[in-house]
This record gives C-alpha cells, sequence and structure tokens, in this order.
C-alpha cells in the first residue's frame, strides 16, 4: 500500500554523538564485500535464473557498472520518484560506497527492479526477479521435513511447544538465500547459540500484555524471508491466535520484491499452500491461517516504508500508529534489526531498551547475527567472543531473542 503520509516522521533518536552508521567505504569490511562481492553475485544469479532479453540483459551490466562508481537518481518516469527523493539524504550523486550501508544496500534492490524491467511496460512487468529462488526452496525436501515435524510438536506440552515454535522462527532466520549467496560450507555442522534469552519476556507481553486500541489484543509481526523462514512465522502466528488467545496478529510483508527473499504477499499465500498440501499439522494450521484471513483475525500489511532504506525511527503515522495500537511487536530477521536499532556501530553492550526506547511500543527482536551491528550483550559475551578472533557477527552461527516491554 502506498504511504500517503511518507513525509510525516517521528523525531530521530539518536545524538549526534552516537557511533557513526556503517558505511562501505574500508576495503575488505563486512559492508563492502556486500556491495563489491555480494551484489555482484546476486546479479549473476539473477541473470542465469532467468532468460531475460538483451535489454534487461544491458539494463543489469549498467548496474553492475554503477556500483563500483556514482549513484544514479531513479528515472524520471519511475512512478515513486518522489517517494525516493524524499528518503535520500543527499546521497544520489555520491560514490555507492560513501553512502551509509543500509541505504545504499537498499538502493541497490530498488534499482535491481528498475533493471529487470519489473516496473516497466514489457513483458518482464511485475515478474518477481527472485521467484525461482523461494520456489526452489519452498518446494525443497528440507521443507518437507520442517512440515512434517509439526505433527509432533502439536504433541508436546504448552510450555514446550510455545519455546520450540520461538526458537524455530529464530533459526528460521537463516533461510535467507542473500545471506546464502556469500556464505561458504563452513556454515554446516557449526556450533549455534543464543547470546540473549528475553524468551521469558516474551511470554509475558504476549499472555500478560494490555489491550491496544479499541480493546483489542493485537499483535504486530514484522515478517522477514519468505519460504522456510516465513512458514515457521506463520506456525508461530497460528499460536498465538489459536492458543494463545490473540484476537488479531498484523503480519508485516514488504510491497515488492525485496532482498532476495523478504516476504511479500504473494508470498504468504504460497507458503499457506505449501502447508496445505503437506496435510497432517500443517494442512491444519493452513487451514486456521485461510479462517483468519477471511475473517480479519490475520491481517496483512505491505506499507511501502517497509522498503525504505532507513531506521524505523523515521517511520511514518501510519505505520507508527499501527505498532502503538498493538500489545506487542514482533521484529523478524537482521535487516529489521539494524533499522530497529539504527544500524550503526554501537558498543555490543549498549542496552536493547536503550536503542529501542523511541519504538511506540511493546517491542521484541527475533534475530540471527548476519550483519555487523549488535545490541543488548553481556561484557564477558563480548568478550569471549572477540578474543576468539572470528567474525562472529556475521556468520549467523549465533542469535538474540530481545524484548523491550
Amino acid at each position: 500500500m502506498a504511504d500517503g503520509d511518507a513525509r510525516q516522521r517521528a523525531a530521530g533518536p539518536w545524538a549526534p554523538q552516537d557511533p557513526q552508521v556503517f558505511l562501505s567505504d574500508v576495503p575488505g569490511s563486512y559492508p563492502w564485500r556486500v556491495l563489491h562481492e555480494r551484489h555482484p553475485a546476486l546479479i549473476e544469479k539473477v541473470r542465469t535464473a532467468t532468460p531475460y532479453d538483451l535489454g534487461v540483459n544491458r539494463a543489469l551490466d549498467l548496474l553492475l557498472e554503477e556500483i563500483e562508481g556514482v549513484i544514479e537518481p531513479l528515472e524520471e518516469s519511475a512512478h515513486d520518484r518522489d517517494l525516493w527523493e524524499s528518503w535520500d539524504r543527499g546521497h544520489v550523486g555520491r560514490r555507492w560506497d560513501d553512502a551509509p550501508f543500509l541505504w545504499a544496500e537498499s538502493y541497490f534492490y530498488r534499482r535491481l527492479l528498475s533493471a529487470v524491467g519489473y516496473f516497466g511496460p514489457g513483458p518482464w512487468r511485475g515478474v518477481d526477479p527472485f521467484e525461482p529462488f523461494k520456489q526452489a526452496e519452498l518446494l525443497g525436501e528440507a521443507v518437507d521435513e520442517e512440515l512434517g515435524e509439526l505433527d509432533a510438536l502439536a504433541e508436546l506440552p504448552s510450555a514446550e511447544r510455545a519455546q520450540a515454535l520461538v526458537l524455530r522462527a529464530l533459526w528460521g532466520n537463516r533461510a535467507d538465500l542473500v545471506f546464502r549467496v556469500a556464505a561458504g560450507p563452513e556454515l554446516a555442522g557449526r556450533e549455534s547459540g543464543l547470546l540473549a534469552d528475553d524468551s521469558a519476556l516474551l511470554w509475558s507481553l504476549v499472555d500478560g500484555g494490555e489491550a491496544g486500541r479499541g480493546g483489542l489484543t493485537r499483535i504486530c509481526l514484522v515478517a522477514d524471508n519468505a519460504g522456510s523462514e516465513l512458514l515457521p512465522d506463520l506456525v508461530l502466528i497460528d499460536h498465538l491466535l489459536h492458543t494463545r488467545g490473540a484476537e488479531e496478529v498484523v503480519l508485516h510483508v514488504k510491497p515488492l520484491p525485496y532482498y532476495l527473499s523478504d516476504a511479500t504477499p504473494a508470498d504468504v499465500l504460497a507458503c499457506l499452500r505449501r502447508m496445505a498440501a503437506a496435510g497432517g499439522e500443517a494442512g491444519e494450521v493452513a487451514g486456521r491461517l485461510r479462517a483468519a484471513l477471511g475473517s480479519g483475525r490475520l491481517l496483512l500489511r505491505a506499507y511501502a516504508f517497509s522498503c525504505a532504506p532507513l531506521p524505523y525511527h523515521e517511520m511514518p503515522f501510519g505505520m507508527r500508529e499501527d505498532f502503538a495500537s498493538a500489545s506487542l511487536t514482533i521484529m523478524k530477521g537482521d535487516l529489521n534489526y539494524r533499522r530497529l536499532v539504527g544500524d550503526r556501530a554501537w558498543p555490543h553492550t549498549t542496552p536493547f531498551a536503550e536503542a529501542t526506547a523511541y519504538f511506540p511500543g511493546p517491542v521484541v527482536a527475533l534475530r540471527t547475527l548476519k550483519s555487523e551491528v549488535a545490541v543488548g550483550l553481556d561484557g564477558d559475551v563480548v568478550t569471549s567472543l572477540e578474543a576468539t578472533g572470528g567474525p562472529w557477527l556475521t556468520t549467523g552461527a549465533h542469535g538474540l531473542i530481545q524484548a523491550r516491554a
């Protein structure tokens, strides 16, 4: 949906003396590798997956060249040019490396959609360039196994089942196709662990949170990836509605294909069809969620700002009202975490509650670490991890459950 109030923003919570936002200007750094290694690799994967015509392939070549130089504006005829100009902070016309990492990464995906003709009048209009990857993952054998395991989960005691569902939603965040573009086989078999676990507070907010506006117990869940990450998110939503007594769940997804595997409304429907076809408990969950969509107990939101290159403190009024009316908002994934706490080089012991104090209601982050920002960690844990000398912030081997009432 369009953001008619895109220019209505809340005041930012971060002071000038706070740590600098991450840039992509240090060769060999994680942001630099994303821009100069992961993005070119993604362009080639997109080119290989779909038999685009010469015009699209030329546009992809030009984008490859551009990301080594200066950021170009959207074309004059772009339907959302005004919106992106309102999101610009003087970065267009400067080098890609000099723009904040969050901004540049997001703008890259918008430019990629232009290059493949997603918005144009030709045959590729509305064709998701990432659909081949999403479908291959969603139809894979690993998803068969995951859905089959729901039968056993349904037999667990209530508290144990609830915690298992949260952990599945958390670790499902590894199912990030853009992350796999650069991830190597070293991830296989790696020991994983939670660096912060506020799951007790999470469930207290679910069960004891005050009703939002209108007297409803409403929970917002801001999705991250489609496919095998969205599946456990949907199962968790079913648990909140069917077992935990939530009267309404609002599921935020992207209005456009974004970050390769980010969930859109079409991906929600694809997951429901996949679950229904699996039968068993998965089929039961799919049936209940379809009924919840029909009755209005499960609502979809697809704000334009969900694809903005900005942190959530700049969210438009309509989105802010959505979160303010909720008993709890659950933020999924690495990108949402970066937008929630600010994509800055925070000291890792910065309290999560401090970094999210601006947010208009109780909030929980479920996230595996795949970028360099992290807050709310114990000092001894940070010291131990840094002593290993490894890239513990970016491998996806660690997770966070962080909550603020």
